[in-house]
């Protein structure tokens, strides 16, 4: 892939991440993030009830919304979101940038919620934030038409789940995934 081809892929995945946290003050950014939050946990509660009560006797949890392009052997993607303490109540808002190599093409908006069963695990993700790992996964979806296929993984002490809302992506990736507190937010 060309130098010009990945620093388009990049501008795309940062022009949909800053879009979608839409608002012009700290107020309304985070609105939008909790609104995001809100909506994401509706929908997984209803495909996996079971979750619901997983979160309510976890240490805490985090809910991202995340944007990934691939192009033959690049995926990039970014996102932001918000880590919950659930012992404290505390809130801490954090972006996401994810960068891959493998097999992949195609574009999709999905989210993603990590369950911290240890106050370690939630402190560690907030405080280090970096997830290394694969990804394979199939995903035709336009809002509740289609289908997308999505591991769901145990690590560490965090339970991830994985939504595709809307895309049309096939892909097979190895790639890394920084996590980290947007100081705006906070």
């Amino acid at each position: 892939m060309k130098g010009n081809q990945i620093a388009t892929l990049m501008g795309i995945v940062f022009l949909l991440v800053g879009c979608a946290s839409a608002g012009n003050t700290v107020a309304e950014k985070r609105a939008a993030v909790e609104s995001m939050r809100s909506d994401v946990l509706s929908q997984l509660y209803s495909e996996k009830p079971d979750v619901q009560q997983q979160i309510a006797s976890s240490a805490g949890y985090a809910v991202f919304d995340n944007a990934n392009v691939n192009v033959i052997f690049a995926s990039l993607g970014g996102g932001y979101g918000v880590a919950v303490n659930r012992t404290t109540g505390a809130r801490t808002y954090m972006n996401m940038a994810e960068a891959g190599l493998g097999l992949g093409i195609g574009a999709k908006d999905f989210s993603v919620v990590m369950v911290f069963h240890s106050q370690s695990a939630l402190a560690r993700f907030i405080e280090h934030g970096w997830a290394f790992g694969g990804n394979a996964d199939a995903a035709a979806k336009h809002k509740h038409q289609g289908g997308a296929v999505a591991a769901e993984a145990v690590v560490d002490d965090v339970t991830v789940y994985s939504l595709t809302e809307t895309g049309l992506a096939l892909q097979a990736v190895l790639k890394g995934t920084k996590f980290w507190v947007d100081d705006d937010l906070n």
